[in-house]
């Protein structure tokens, strides 16, 4: 009997956490008064909106500390988002702790609007800024929804001709052999380098790969590569995101100078479009950082940070009541190959304007279809293995169990049938 008094305060303890966590949400749900492009595409790709989180005076302390434990952790990008990126991604993991969001079903998926921090000379800048987060899993689905997200949104923007440059450091023993290697061979060539250049050696040794100085550029190509000192899991995880670009037809180049520097890890990559020099959209995986930064636990985190211009404005359209119809349909993968296609049956359905909820970074059959269950969705449509080398899926009635395969070129115009 005292067992089962202990499982039921420990039950009660559970939903009073949970109770909080939701209040803390709702007090953070951000009051929009018109819904932008943006907005629904990041909501169909599974991302909900908070309050644009804040640097506090402790993350930037906790920053300035973790500098100084880093000397070389320079971040890359801080000028595209008009923020300080370690201030940012601290702030965003606190934003994380203090919701309560990793008592929640991981992982969680999140956007806001707006730079964190914004200094003074960018106040009047006429950019546009996104930041989706994904935390809570290691798994390199969370790269490809993030990349495809912020494609899709550009794409719509008005933007052609995107890109993706995309690189890897690996994990923690990855970096540094990588850094040793590095570090050795810019030693070995210090005597060429100009005067100005052996500081920044001192200073960032990952700078040099960027510099614009022409000793700078010769030394950069036969420099050591990130790539070349990969883990067997990092390099298995690398190999996976580039699977993803490719099923999903999305253009992009490695490029061995974009370095995450030393507090970032995995993945970093940049959205471009066209020929132009300077990225609209910069993104990481930092994981690494939440250790560093005081926390109990590693918290796998992936993000990216959009800076563009409207080119479309007039194309904003005004909200009355809900920000989406309820969706009738659960869109359920199982498998590598399936998740390797879902994005692609996503934006199908996306741009027919067919409402959907999806859980396209969870892997178990059982957890999706409890989800579309306890969401009471009359329809599932299921994409295993079988279906995805056949492009094919199986749209269930979650009431009767009746089930018809479809062939993905069908679903739009079978699902309107059914609608």
């Amino acid at each position: 009997m005292p067992t089962l008094q202990k499982k039921r305060a420990a039950d009660k303890k559970e939903e009073e956490v949970r109770e909080m966590s939701r209040r803390e949400r709702k007090r953070n749900e951000p009051r929009y008064t018109f819904l932008e492009k943006a907005d629904e595409i990041a909501l169909y790709y599974g991302f909900v909106p908070i309050a644009t989180p804040r640097i506090s005076k402790r993350d930037t302390l906790v920053a300035k500390l973790f500098r100084e434990i880093e000397p070389s952790a320079k971040e890359s990008g801080c000028e595209l988002s008009a923020s300080l990126c370690l201030e940012e991604k601290i702030s965003v993991l606190r934003t994380y702790m203090e919701m309560n969001m990793q008592d929640l079903p991981q992982p969680v998926m999140f956007y806001y609007k707006g730079p964190i921090a914004v200094p003074a000379r960018m106040k009047k800048s006429s950019l546009k800024n996104y930041g989706l987060e994904i935390l809570g899993t290691g798994k390199s689905m969370a790269e490809a929804i993030i990349i495809k997200t912020a494609l899709t949104i550009l794409s719509d923007e008005g933007y052609e001709n995107l890109t993706v440059e995309i690189n890897s450091v690996g994990d923690k023993d990855s970096t540094g052999r990588f850094i040793r290697e590095l570090t050795n061979y810019y030693r070995k060539n210090l005597g060429v380098l100009p005067a100005e250049c052996r500081q920044t050696f001192k200073k960032d040794t990952f700078e040099l790969l960027s510099c614009d100085h022409e000793k700078c550029k010769e030394l950069a190509e036969d420099a050591p590569q990130s790539l070349s000192f990969l883990s067997e899991d990092s390099r298995t995880h690398f190999k996976e995101v580039l699977e993803y670009l490719e099923t999903l037809d999305i253009p992009y180049t490695i490029n061995n100078h974009l370095i995450g520097k030393k507090g970032y890890g995995q993945s970093v990559f940049e959205i471009r479009s066209g020929d132009s020099k300077d990225p609209i959209a910069i993104g990481m995986r930092y994981d690494s950082i939440t250790k560093k930064i005081g926390l109990k636990k590693e918290i796998p985190a992936v993000g990216v940070s959009l800076a563009y211009k409207q080119l479309q404005p007039e194309k904003l359209k005004k909200v009355k009541g809900k920000l989406m119809k309820r969706p009738k349909f659960y869109f359920v993968q199982l498998g590598f190959e399936a998740k390797l296609k879902s994005l692609k049956v996503l934006e199908i359905l996306r741009q027919a304007k067919i409402p959907l909820y999806q859980s396209l970074s969870k892997d178990k059959l059982v957890g999706q279809i409890t989800s579309a269950e306890n969401l009471k969705i009359p329809y599932a449509i299921i994409m295993g293995q079988k279906e995805a080398m056949e492009d094919s899926v199986i749209v269930r009635h979650m009431e009767t169990r009746a089930q018809e395969t479809v062939k993905i070129e069908n679903l739009q115009r079978y699902i309107e049938k059914i609608k």
